[in-house]
This record gives structure tokens, sequence and C-alpha cells, in this order.
């Protein structure tokens, strides 16, 4: 006869919420980040780090505009902060992606770089 082992005790899905899984893949993704670190963190395994980030991926919208607001300068410099993601283009042309940019937006101006 074989040996069956029972495990008994609560149920071991867990729920994510939206917000929890838009940080953990925001800091999955960070520069310098590595996903099997932060799965370990999270106690969830990199597969599904990698599910969550293709399902963000196809919900976002087709890329389109965005309205610019261009506000005369009052004299003040503006802080200096170093971009997240820079993506170098043809001809020396580069788009620069800044930590502060929603994540749809920047999933929707890489997408339409390609």
């Amino acid at each position: 006869m074989g040996q069956i082992t029972v495990f008994s005790g609560p149920e071991r899905r867990r729920r994510w919420s939206e917000e929890e899984r838009v940080r953990i893949l925001t800091e999955a993704f960070s520069p310098g980040a590595c996903v099997a670190e932060v799965a370990r963190r999270y106690d969830v395994s990199s597969a599904l780090i990698y599910t969550w980030r293709n399902k963000l991926r196809q919900s976002v919208a087709e890329p389109g505009f965005a309205e610019a607001v261009v506000v005369a300068g009052g004299g003040a410099e503006p802080p200096i902060i170093s971009p997240a993601i820079i993506v170098e283009l043809a001809r020396g042309s580069r788009v620069n992606i800044f930590a502060s940019a929603p994540p749809a937006l920047a999933a929707a101006a890489l997408k339409a770089l390609r």
C-alpha cells in the first residue's frame, strides 16, 4: 500500500489586491531589482509575477495622446531628477521615463515604440 499525506489547515491560496500587485511589480521591475528576490520576499512564485506583468500589459489601452500643459516659468529652477528608464532611439533621439510616471502610461509609451 502507498502512503498518503493529508495537509490540513488554512487555504494556501491568497488574494492580492490590485494595489499590492502593482507595488510588487514596481519593486520587481525597478532598476537593479531581481525578480526572484522580490518573489521570495513576498512569498510568491516568480512565474506569478511575470503572469501579473503580462496581464497588466494586455489591459493597457492602445497608446494615445496625453494633454500637455506649459506653464510660464516663474524663475524657479526645476528639481534635478534622473529618469528611471532611458530608451535610446535611432539618430541620437531618446525617450526618458521617470519613476513618477504611471505604469500604464510607461507601458503605453514603450508599446508605441515597438
